[in-house]
């Protein structure tokens, strides 16, 4: 019983181990929206 107990958490201890050791991190590039310019007073309402 003793056995199985240690390779069972032998087991999860790899796991853990695999699943940590897979991330990556995200690079996210966003992109600045176009500047518009204001429209122009014609000086008609």
């Amino acid at each position: 019983m003793s056995k199985s107990i240690k390779l069972l958490a032998a087991l999860g201890f790899v796991a853990f181990v695999a699943a940590c050791a897979n991330e990556q991190e995200e690079y996210v590039v966003v992109e600045p929206e176009p500047i518009t310019t204001e429209p122009v007073q014609t000086g008609k309402f």
